[in-house]
């Protein structure tokens, strides 16, 4: 597969195999392993795409350890890879999609082509994996959870996280006063993107304004919004807008061979990893470490950032009582 300047160009699959990143069972990070595979023959209404990256979400360490086999029950061996950004290979279209069967961990894919749009013209199809999970969850939470628009004040606790990097700079561009820290005044919404104590999730329904509102993708807050996000591709493509458009930079903290995924997730329970989005690449050649991609969002001034690291949940929103 070779790259250009925005992304790769198709090659003819010559073998019947490929490189996946796949666990035979639940357990620790070891027991994913980087394993020759064959190369999936799309069904009718699906297309194979060349993976390009994939990205790491924190949840699917949880996934990967059994915590959720109740809500996701998987098929093992399983594939993980939520977000894709690759190239199908029929047509050379770049394109990312969130699958929420797993899958992009590996150098091919098939895709029903309705999951996936077109990927940002503007940055490097290596770095638009990181959009998917993280850029829909932090959409959802405050245009459909939060309702925030101009004028609203919000405090995001998880600002330096994934979601958070999207968030802050989605808030911000709807005119939103960003905190990512308490200053002793009240606030129209609480965002909570990071796994917090149970009695700090407690505390924060008391920094809101009456009729205020707290969401949380992580720790749920009580008497809140718990959001889990869903895949929508009309959304999704108005992130790529926006990506292309310099209103949103997509700023992964580091691209890694995805050969080394067993490794970032022990590195993920240790505490260790990398702040922020963690790519993951087929192609090992890609692994220059990345530390802002694209142009930079032309944003109101005045929001305060922070750097706080949250996890990536996915699913419907509900509230908690």
């Amino acid at each position: 597969m070779k790259e250009d300047d925005l992304g790769t160009t198709p090659t003819t699959p010559t073998t019947s195999t490929m490189r996946a990143a796949r666990f035979h069972s639940y357990g620790s990070p070891d027991v994913i392993r980087d394993e020759e595979v064959p190369r999936p023959v799309p069904s009718p209404g699906e297309v194979l795409v060349e993976v390009a990256a994939t990205s790491f979400n924190p949840s699917e360490l949880a996934l990967r350890a059994g915590m959720l086999r109740d809500v996701l029950p998987l098929t093992l061996p399983h594939t993980p890879g939520w977000d894709l950004a690759g190239t199908v290979v029929s047509t050379g279209e770049r394109v990312i999609g969130r699958l929420d069967a797993g899958g992009a961990a590996a150098h091919y894919v098939a895709v029903a082509p309705e999951l996936l749009v077109p990927a940002p013209r503007s940055i490097p199809l290596t770095a638009a994996a990181a959009i998917p999970v993280a850029g829909l969850t932090a959409w959802q939470a405050l245009f459909e959870a939060a309702r925030i628009g101009a004028g609203s004040r919000i405090l995001i606790i998880g600002a330096g996280g994934g979601v958070g990097s999207f968030a802050v700079q989605l808030a911000r561009r709807a005119g939103a006063e960003v905190l990512t820290a308490e200053d002793g005044e009240p606030v129209d919404v609480v965002l909570n993107l990071a796994p917090i104590a149970p009695a700090a999730a407690a505390a924060l329904p008391a920094l809101l304004r009456p009729g205020g509102t707290a969401v949380s993708v992580a720790t749920p807050i009580p008497g809140g919004i718990h959001l889990v996000a869903r895949p929508d591709t009309g959304q999704l493509s108005r992130l790529v807008g926006l990506v292309d458009e310099g209103e949103l930079a997509v700023t992964p903290a580091a691209v890694r061979p995805l050969a080394e995924l067993a490794d970032v997730h022990a590195e993920a329970e240790a505490g260790t990893l990398a702040r922020g989005k963690t790519i993951l690449v087929p192609d090992a050649s890609r692994t220059a470490a990345l530390t802002r991609i694209g142009p930079g969002p032309r944003l109101p001034s005045g929001s305060r950032t922070g750097e706080v690291s949250g996890p990536v949940p996915d699913g419907r929103a509900r509230r908690r009582s």
